[in-house]
């Protein structure tokens, strides 16, 4: 054993240590990867300035996957440094892996086109963290983005896991700022230039309230009748506002513009159906002679 141990201690003694070496850059690096996300946490996603939050989104979103790359690289120099130690020719391990490659490339076409389209959601920053997205059908808030899959998480609760390659359109609902497109309906015998006027001074109410205020990014902006309906018209006004406050935006302006309504006057028209009865034919007596 003492002979079979001198033998092999330095490639037993190499094995160990760049196992361990491994082990230990790999603890280091998740530690500075947890510090450095929890300090862009701190600095950019609590931030009131909405470039700064996005930006802290792609940092995050990029510190997971430089993570993985790094786990990747340290593993695969062990690995070849322990193949090197005890003599293992490479020609032949890479002639190998190179035929393995090519035949579960044909097999694995999805897994490859999944990874490259994760690849390119990244490099092209698409979307990060954090925002709401509609990919292949399925709408969510971004909860973990790889370099196969995006996982979502909808309004229900559910989790999806989209995989990269089957996203041919990818709908970011919060890059940037996000539009509020609203639509009032009032009754055909409403003054139109009274129901604009009222709609038009909700709305700039509602961007210079203290509340809201910090929500808008530029006043409402009022277009008019859009549409002519079967019971009604529709009035439209578009809100720009703060990604995360767009669907609260809206429905508190939906609140208010009812109950402004109601104050004015002004009829919401809902569709109704007028039943005519026939009236009943007197029923016939006996013919007399």
């Amino acid at each position: 054993m003492s002979d079979v141990l001198d033998n092999i201690g330095f490639e037993l003694a190499v094995t160990i240590g760049a196992f361990f070496a491994g082990w230990v850059i790999m603890l280091v690096v998740r530690a500075l990867l947890a510090r450095w996300s929890n300090r862009v946490q701190e600095r950019y996603r609590t931030s009131d300035d909405f470039e700064a939050r996005e930006q802290g989104q792609r940092l995050v979103t990029i510190t997971g996957v430089i993570k993985l790359l790094i786990s990747i690289v340290v593993w695969a120099i062990v690995i070849l440094t322990v193949m090197a130690a005890w003599g293992i020719p490479m020609g032949p391990l890479v002639t190998v892996t190179a035929t393995l490659g090519v035949a579960i490339g044909f097999g694995a076409q999805d897994f490859v086109k999944d990874m490259i389209g994760g690849f390119f959601v990244l490099v092209e920053d698409q979307y990060a963290v954090d925002d709401v997205v509609l990919l292949a059908g399925v709408s969510g808030t971004v909860e973990a983005i790889t370099l196969r899959t995006t996982v979502l998480r909808d309004l229900d609760g559910n989790r999806h896991h989209v995989p990269n390659g089957q996203v041919r359109v990818s709908t970011n609902l919060t890059s940037g700022f996000s539009r509020v497109v609203v639509d009032i309906p009032v009754s055909y015998d409403t003054d139109l230039d009274l129901a604009i006027e009222v709609v038009a001074d909700e709305a700039a109410e509602m961007a210079t309230s203290h509340e809201w205020a910090s929500s808008f990014l530029e006043p409402p902006a009022l277009l008019g009748v859009n549409r002519l309906g079967d019971s009604g018209i529709d009035i439209r006004v578009v809100l720009t506002t703060v990604t995360e406050d767009r669907w609260s935006a809206k429905r508190a302006f939906l609140k208010r513009i009812k109950q402004r309504l109601d104050r004015e006057g002004i009829e919401i028209p809902f569709q109704y159906i007028n039943v005519v009865a026939k009236p009943s034919s007197p029923a016939q007596g006996d013919e007399s002679g």
